[in-house]
């Protein structure tokens, strides 16, 4: 089987547990509202994805105790936390480090692919619709959220910075793109 050239973080499990009892309807506003400032911050992230803006993906943090179902609802995305498998028409599964770091372009899908890092099932050209529009739209997660935090934007970016350092996981776009 081949190995991947990196390794890829895994959420702590210690910190998985708590995370299988924390309510999930806030969760999943949280990220439905997230989301749509992105969608209005990137509105060609959803554009790109042509016939494919009203298709639900399954996104499966493979460590985590739920799964995110992203209905990209036409440029107004909806965001669902769940627990269980999820329906889609696609599923993108692998390690949240993994699943950010293809988010921020620090790592290449196709090498999570082919190392079994990622599994990918489902509408091919739906998942594959995605993943452009993510590359293209060069998103970068945390500094969307600093974007929103107003005074807190800069003990939150240390904060960030610090955790990514800590943990190894991809939380913010790279300035130097080291694709594997």
């Amino acid at each position: 089987m081949p190995q991947s050239p990196v390794q890829i973080p895994s959420f702590p499990q210690a910190l998985t547990y708590p995370l299988r009892f924390m309510p999930l309807v806030p969760l999943s506003a949280s990220l439905t509202a997230y989301s749509r400032k992105i969608a209005k911050n990137h509105p060609e992230l959803f554009r790109r994805l042509g016939a494919h803006d009203h298709t639900r993906f399954v996104l499966d943090p493979t460590d985590l105790p739920f799964v995110l179902l992203l209905d990209p609802n036409g440029g107004t995305p909806r965001v669902t936390v769940m627990r269980g498998p999820g329906e889609g028409a696609a599923r993108i599964a692998g390690p949240l480090a993994a699943l950010l770091g293809l988010v921020h372009g620090a790592y290449d899908g196709d090498a999570l692919f082919f190392s079994r890092d990622l599994v990918i099932e489902g509408e091919t050209a739906a998942t594959l619709a995605l993943r452009n529009a993510v590359d293209d739209a060069e998103l970068d997660l945390s500094q969307e959220i600093l974007n929103l935090s107003g005074p807190l934007a800069n003990p939150l970016q240390r904060l960030l910075a610090f955790l990514e350092r800590r943990t190894g996981v991809c939380l913010t776009r790279p300035d130097e793109v080291e694709i594997w």
